[in-house]
């Protein structure tokens, strides 16, 4: 591979994956239809959440920097067979969360010209709830699917260009609008503390402010993807650690403003506007046609850059343990081009998959909800996959810890020290209280229809199939090619001059 990602491209990567302009405008609406103005708090205890996760990724990454990083960090904690479910189970949540960010165009598209709107016209409804904005969605992102394979097919440095160019409109756009909100305030931040706009439920309210938290744990997720460009990072161990951190900061910073500012800035809470057309509706109300059009260029460039930065990740994973011999095909999806320094086939696959995952569903409204919150579940349980055999390492020998390093400019590598186990048991907690949220089968999750018990079941049978699936790949895998054998990986930076043994290293 080539080396061609700086430090904030690496960021990027990460930042890019967030997305606050993209998964807020796309799932604002869920949340605050379910939830009310309150559903605000479910923010800061994911983004707490998430911080904690990602410390220890950093941790980890400043060690272990190489491409397939959850699959990678899992199989040398806990084993190569553990390891290689949850890069399994990594890879499906990756392809469907690439088709998930591809349908938020159809949230910024018909809103800033309504010829986007191919299926039934202009005129037609451009919602998601509806079946001709449902079918338009799909026919939208598997359109950015084309474009984003090719991008990610070209180079590795277009890819870290394009996402880098979306990051700085991103932030730039991210800013200008909560600064136009906050200029137009329709109430005051108070509003905060109400559950105002709520849906009518007989139910109390905790359980409506729990099924909130989907947008919330939607949005901060794909922070590690700056880890699976550890082989086209410059100095990766001194580069990652604080990309990773980077991206959880500032999204989290910008995202809690940019839906404060949404709420204040609402024409209405109550007449279900802003359930129904999210921040794309406050945009074009309070700031006009113009100026939020203008904005909303800002978010369709965040969603490429968003889309793009997924699909690079699932490609990185399939790739390093395809490089294992641990998939079919694998001479196939392990090949790397000359020409390009990419991993041409399983960009294409992930494409491909995402694509597929999209087609499935035409015309399908209720599905979209569901794929949402099945694919952050799926995320959630990969990261658990290292979380969990992190800490046993950690109780195992407390005292022992990780070996002391160096970066490639001799500096300490990034380390939680003594705070390491209280930080990883309290992630883990946070981690297992989220997935059993994310895959409670809620109707208003998982069915919309009301009346297909398939759908509101979905996340467990689905979780249950993938697994059930990947048992037999793995067992076809090791019977054709043997144990996953993971060479050497040095856990510090060799000294200059020193030979490659020269280094710390953990079995």
């Amino acid at each position: 591979m080539h080396r061609g990602v700086g430090s904030f491209a690496s960021f990027a990567a990460g930042f890019s994956f967030v997305s606050i302009l993209t998964t807020v405008f796309q799932l604002f609406g869920l949340g605050f239809g379910i939830g009310g103005a309150a559903f605000f708090w479910t923010w800061p205890l994911v983004f707490a959440g998430q911080l904690l996760v990602a410390l220890n990724f950093a941790q980890l990454a400043a060690r272990w920097p190489i491409a397939g990083s959850i699959f990678q960090w899992a199989s040398r904690l806990a084993g190569t067979t553990f390891g290689w479910f949850t890069g399994w189970v990594m890879i499906v949540a990756q392809t469907l969360t690439v088709a998930v960010a591809a349908i938020a165009v159809q949230a910024v598209l018909p809103a800033i010209w309504d010829g986007f709107q191919i299926v039934g016209g202009p005129t037609a409804d451009p919602s998601l709830a509806s079946e001709t904005g449902a079918q338009n969605a799909v026919l939208l992102g598997v359109i950015l699917l084309v474009i984003t394979t090719v991008v990610n097919i070209l180079s590795v440095r277009i890819m870290a260009l394009a996402t880098s160019v979306g990051v700085l409109i991103e932030i730039v756009g991210v800013a200008v609008l909560v600064t136009a909100l906050l200029l137009l305030p329709a109430r005051d931040p108070s509003v905060v503390f109400t559950s105002e706009g709520t849906a009518p439920s007989d139910s109390p309210y905790i359980w409506a402010f729990l099924a909130s938290s989907l947008m919330a744990a939607y949005v901060l997720v794909g922070f590690d993807s700056a880890g699976e460009l550890a082989e086209e990072t410059h100095a990766p161990r001194k580069t990652i650690p604080k990309t990773i951190i980077r991206a959880v900061v500032v999204s989290g910073l910008g995202g809690a403003l940019l839906i404060i500012a949404a709420l204040i800035a609402a024409p209405s809470l109550t007449d279900g506007s802003l359930a129904g057309g999210g921040i794309a509706y406050v945009v074009t109300e309070r700031l006009g046609p113009v100026f939020g059009r203008l904005l909303l260029v800002a978010v369709a460039v965040a969603v490429f850059a968003c889309t793009l930065a997924v699909q690079t990740s699932g490609s990185r994973m399939m790739f390093s343990m395809a490089r294992e011999r641990a998939l079919p095909f694998w001479r196939t999806l392990a090949a790397v081009s000359p020409r390009t320094g990419t991993p041409i086939a399983t960009s294409v696959v992930i494409g491909v998959g995402a694509a597929l995952a999209l087609a499935v569903n035409f015309g399908q409204a209720a599905i979209f909800t569901a794929l949402s919150s099945l694919c952050i579940a799926m995320l959630y349980l990969a990261y658990l996959g290292v979380t969990v055999p992190l800490l046993v390492r950690r109780l195992k020998a407390p005292d022992q810890g990780f070996p002391p390093g160096v970066d490639e400019t001799g500096k300490p590598l990034f380390s939680l020290g003594r705070w390491g186990i209280p930080v990883n048991i309290i992630a883990v907690v946070y981690q297992v209280g989220m997935v059993v949220n994310l895959v409670w089968p809620r109707a208003e999750i998982y069915d919309l229809t009301g009346e297909t018990w398939w759908l509101q079941w979905s996340a467990l049978l689905f979780i249950g199939a993938t697994l059930i699936v990947g048992f037999f790949v793995h067992r076809h895998a090791r019977t054709r090619h043997g144990a996953i054998n993971l060479g050497h990986l040095p856990t510090s930076a060799p000294p200059a001059g020193a030979p490659a043994g020269a280094v710390a290293t953990i079995a």
